[in-house]
């Protein structure tokens, strides 16, 4: 193996253990934790990241190219009204996580609502699709827009984050999804 592959192998597993180590100890995990997840050298995780915060960033980036790629896969689906429903939950059901890195982030100073705006905009036009679809499959009212349904997808997941109900987040997402349906 080339020492490049190999150096994009071991950011591969960095990544993935950090991924694993933040969403199960929370973002004050330690980096030697990665490490010995990944089953690399802390010197390996700092060669690729050199901060924690770099490595909080790549993670949050990572996440969001995932939910870029989630809306693209449901987008192409056949039932249009399924996959805008399953993109929602999706979305609503890793808020927890992803906020955790946000707010880590923020404290550290990096404006994470400039980070990566190229895939930012690839999951709103994924979003705009997948709502388009179930629209003109008679699943989503027709006076509903993107802008809307960002709005919901933040509330649900801000609802979500402020109680111990654990049914809370089911209930919420069916009263939402049902004011989307057509009357």
């Amino acid at each position: 193996m080339s020492p490049r592959a190999d150096a994009l192998r071991n950011r591969a597993k960095v990544l993935t253990a950090a991924d694993e180590v933040f969403l199960e100890q929370g973002t004050t995990a330690s980096t030697e934790e990665v490490a010995r997840r990944a089953g690399v050298g802390v010197g390996t995780v700092f060669r690729h990241f050199p901060t924690k915060e770099a490595l909080l960033e790549a993670v949050y980036l990572e996440r969001l190219r995932q939910v870029g790629a989630d809306a693209a896969e449901l987008a192409a689906g056949d039932d249009a009204g399924a996959a805008f429903h399953e993109f929602f939950e999706r979305l609503v059901g890793q808020s927890g996580p992803k906020q955790a890195l946000t707010e880590a982030l923020a404290a550290a100073g990096v404006d994470v609502a400039a980070t990566d705006s190229p895939v930012r905009q690839e999951i709103r036009e994924s979003l705009a699709t997948l709502l388009e679809r179930a629209q003109q499959a008679g699943k989503v009212r027709e006076d509903v827009g993107v802008d809307e349904v960002i709005a919901l997808l933040i509330g649900a997941s801000q609802a979500t984050r402020w109680t111990t109900d654990v049914s809370m987040r089911g209930r919420t997402l069916n009263v939402i999804l049902d004011g989307l349906r057509p009357h």
